[in-house]
């Protein structure tokens, strides 16, 4: 019998295994291509109002490249696909913006109805606040708070006309009306108007002292820059304030 050829082993590389991956989902964009509805801030209200569409010393408009770490100069041209100017070729048509801006937020805003009624809800909030407190507010409290706005035509209301006008204060000034219901002082500076206007008391010309409206004993002098009013209010919870205000109260 033929003897069996000897089989040859070969060696033979090991083979990398395949690994199937998922396709990586592309990052979605950050600000969304729409049309939108932009207002000025401010009070500003011209027919046509242009903001600066190229990078100058005045308005930098820089773009930070986190690749290279350099700031990338903007230019917008409707005839170059590209923004930066590094990127632009030949002469640049000049055309107006469209996209967003970083004088947004500056020089104007975005409109979005989402952010208008949370403003509108939160006034509303403010008005029903002010308007409850009115509500319930004794008359000599509301007189301190009208007087902060109509001064002394406050003494010729009736308390009817005094409640009426110190529930519309609050609806239509909220913000202040609650400023003022907690402000500690506001009663304290009716009072001393109110001594004022009957001559118990007189402010000097210049708003800088007061005196007693009898035989001009002073009776203090007003902080600078302050007003003499609410200075007096603060002076009367003091040791020698509180007798002259419980002598006034008398008077009064």
């Amino acid at each position: 019998m033929a003897k069996k050829a000897k089989a040859e082993t070969v060696e033979v590389a090991p083979q990398e295994v395949a690994v199937k991956t998922a396709p990586t989902k592309p990052a979605k964009p950050s600000w969304e291509i729409k049309d939108r509805v932009y207002f000025l801030k401010g009070n500003k209200t011209p027919l046509t109002y242009t903001i600066p569409g190229k990078h100058t010393r005045k308005h930098a408009l820089l773009y930070f490249d986190e690749n290279t770490g350099k700031q990338r100069e903007i230019k917008y041209a409707t005839n170059q696909d590209s923004p930066l100017v590094d990127e632009q070729k030949g002469e640049c048509t000049m055309g107006h913006i469209r996209l967003y801006h970083p004088l947004k937020g500056k020089a104007y805003e975005e409109y979005s109805a989402v952010e208008e009624a949370v403003d509108q809800l939160d006034v509303l909030n403010d008005q029903v606040k002010a308007m409850n407190s009115a509500m319930t507010m004794e008359v000599d409290f509301a007189e301190a708070i009208l007087r902060v706005e109509l001064g002394s035509k406050v003494n010729e209301m009736s308390s009817k006309e005094i409640k009426r006008d110190v529930i519309l204060f609050a609806r239509n000034n909220p913000e202040l009306f609650i400023s003022l219901a907690n402000d500690e002082n506001v009663q304290l500076r009716n009072f001393a108007i109110r001594a004022v206007e009957m001559g118990i008391i007189k402010i000097s010309g210049d708003q800088r002292s007061f005196t007693w409206g009898t035989n001009d004993r002073k009776l203090m002098n007003v902080p600078f820059d302050e007003n003499p009013y609410s200075a007096f209010a603060a002076w009367l919870k003091t040791d020698e304030g509180v007798e002259v205000y419980r002598s006034i109260d008398k008077k009064l």
